[in-house]
């Protein structure tokens, strides 16, 4: 019999590379849709004649329950979330009811059309339920690498709504036997991230310098280090911890730490330029409080699942630049085109 999932966050970056997975690997993909979005004008638009779509939203319980039951899924993947970090300072109540309270209402709708009032055993016939947790959960570490055993020390409102949702995945675990996991996924990166991410905004930056199109890239901290890795890897790993016989909860990172100053260099020699000539330190973009140091140590994953990663860091800056100077070379082609059809 084909699986279901259902995606929460399908028209995101980490939500397009699952769907495509999923669909290779013979799944019936269903995406939660929020009010009057039109998938068409996402990320997965080229996806949408093979997948289905049900309203929902995280805020809303009742439309939760609603999705789930019409769905009948074998998986939910929750990577619905407000994931750019500095926004949670602004906007912190809504990052926490989106990110926290929303991992609740997901987890209560599945618990109900479920049936589930009592600790049992996780069941192979059970909706299974994969929570996108996140490193920031570690911020100030307490030791480095972080492993599954790490001590949470969030550093913002968005690493603070990640730890209970954390939680709370582990007590419906523990409380009513659901068979739900949580993979504290490192940053991960692609073409298709956001521009307001740094690797997103370096990688598009050095695409507009190179063609002439912008002169500066103003950023904040460039010595804080990550662990960054491709989201398509990243995205085999939330479908590999759905498929053992027990739940856990799984770190997924490269295990190798860079700079963000180690991420301009790369992308700015990937298309013949010195970094320093164009890159201004812009002190209002330094965060609040700074997570300094992060770093993977995947071990569980790699031994368990059998993951690793494919695409290493340079391999992934390379990607990113390459794919913006095609998308913005397409773009000012297109505007001058716009301008003589205009004359």
């Amino acid at each position: 019999m084909t699986k279901r999932a259902l995606i929460t966050g399908i028209t995101g970056q980490d939500g397009s590379y699952l769907a495509e997975h999923l669909l290779s690997q013979g799944y019936q993909v269903w995406g939660l849709i929020r009010g009057q979005a039109n998938p068409r004008k996402s990320r997965v638009s080229r996806l949408v004649s093979e997948l289905s779509f049900v309203d929902g939203d995280l805020m809303d319980q009742g439309s939760l329950v609603s999705a789930v039951d019409t769905v009948q899924p074998d998986e939910v993947y929750n990577l619905g979330a407000i994931s750019f970090v500095p926004m949670s300072w602004q906007q912190a109540e809504l990052v926490t009811e989106v990110n926290g309270m929303g991992v609740l209402r997901v987890l209560e709708a599945i618990r109900m059309v479920s049936g589930l009032n009592s600790s049992r055993t996780a069941g192979s016939g059970q909706i299974r339920f994969y929570q996108a947790s996140s490193s920031e959960m570690f911020g100030k570490a307490a030791e480095t690498p972080q492993r599954e055993t790490t001590l949470f020390h969030p550093r913002s409102p968005y690493g603070a709504a990640k730890a209970y949702g954390h939680f709370i995945t582990r007590n419906y675990r523990e409380s009513f036997g659901m068979y739900a996991v949580s993979g504290m996924l490192f940053n991960h990166e692609s073409p298709r991230r956001g521009s307001e991410f740094v690797t997103r905004k370096i990688s598009l930056a050095v695409a507009r310098i190179k063609l002439g199109l912008q002169d500066k890239l103003h950023l904040g901290n460039l010595d804080a280090v990550r662990d960054w890795g491709f989201a398509g890897d990243y995205v085999r790993a939330m479908h590999l911890m759905l498929q053992p016989d027990e739940p856990d909860d799984y770190v997924v990172g490269s295990g190798s730490m860079h700079s963000v100053r180690d991420a301009v260099r790369i992308a700015f020699e990937h298309v013949g330029l010195d970094w320093q000539d164009y890159v201004v330190i812009d002190p209002e973009l330094v965060r609040p409080a700074e997570v300094e140091i992060l770093c993977a140590d995947s071990e569980h994953a790699r031994t368990k699942l059998g993951w690793k990663p494919s695409v290493d860091f340079p391999e992934l800056m390379h990607m990113m630049v390459d794919a913006d100077l095609n998308q913005v070379s397409r773009e000012h082609e297109y505007g001058d085109l716009l301008l003589a059809s205009n004359w």
